[in-house]
């Protein structure tokens, strides 16, 4: 029986132990940054208590339809080149709550991973809740089948966070993900009017971490006030803001992205 993922040539998860650093960004930024390069991108998100992505690409009035094989997932743009599933799009009001145990919340995990038709994809994201627990596991197990390219482990600076992230390392381990590697995001404010940088958030944090762990940095993020307005108004901030002091720093991100992929497929 043919897979809905058979189409799809890289599964990347994003990953933190924490919440509020910025997952559903980091997703959303390389998503565009892909597109960028000229490749197809699905965003799966299983974020089920706090589902973001589909505002942040402006569809979250957008239904979910039946095809004969399973859901189709709602596209952002006319090319079909970014395509989101969402429990955001399967809710009655926006502002339901999602009020689950775990075996649910899992089986709809599972559901989104067999039953989601969609096609032909160069990566599919998958942006994950806040932990290490049920969720998790379940995602984990229902893509493992399909061999994940790895995960992108999200953090802020401080030690509060980068120590949170280090339990999401034991994770990756324990699971037997590989970890692509670490991304430093809030990594200081960077002035609109002068362009100086002030450290808000301590700096370094995730720099030391994947020195500690042996495992790639992919860089450091910082807090830009245009990359936070496109994402409340659902813009492209790739193709709106390229002189953003943000802008170089996730396009290197895409670009270490893409080479991990070309290793894996050469």
């Amino acid at each position: 029986e043919r897979s809905n993922l058979a189409g799809v040539r890289h599964v990347l998860l994003v990953l933190s132990g924490k919440g509020g650093v910025g997952k559903s960004t980091v997703s959303t930024e390389l998503a565009l940054s892909l597109r960028q390069s000229g490749k197809k991108v699905g965003i799966l998100d299983v974020d089920l208590c706090g589902p973001s992505i589909p505002r942040m690409f402006k569809v979250q009035d957008n239904d979910v339809h039946q095809c004969d094989s399973g859901w189709v997932p709602v596209f952002v743009d006319q090319e079909k080149s970014i395509s989101l599933m969402s429990i955001g799009f399967l809710l009655e009001k926006p502002d339901d709550a999602v009020v689950w145990r775990g075996p649910k919340k899992n089986a709809l995990i599972k559901q989104f991973v067999a039953d989601v038709a969609w096609g032909e994809l160069d990566f599919l994201i998958v942006d994950t809740p806040p932990g290490t627990s049920d969720e998790h596991i379940s995602t984990v197990e229902a893509l493992r089948p399909y061999k994940p390219l790895g995960a992108i482990l999200v953090t802020t600076p401080q030690a509060v966070s980068v120590g949170d992230v280090r339990r999401e390392l034991t994770f990756c381990k324990k699971t037997g993900l590989r970890v692509l590697g670490i991304v430093e995001n809030m990594s200081g404010f960077v002035c609109p009017h002068c362009s100086e940088c002030t450290n808000i958030f301590s700096k370094g944090g995730g720099e030391e971490l994947a020195k500690h762990a042996g495992v790639p940095f992919l860089g450091s993020v910082p807090l830009d006030p245009q990359l936070s307005q496109s994402l409340e108004e659902g813009r492209d901030f790739i193709q709106e803001f390229p002189k953003s002091s943000a802008f170089p720093a996730l396009a290197h991100i895409a670009q270490q992205i893409l080479d991990c992929a070309s290793q894996r497929s050469s």
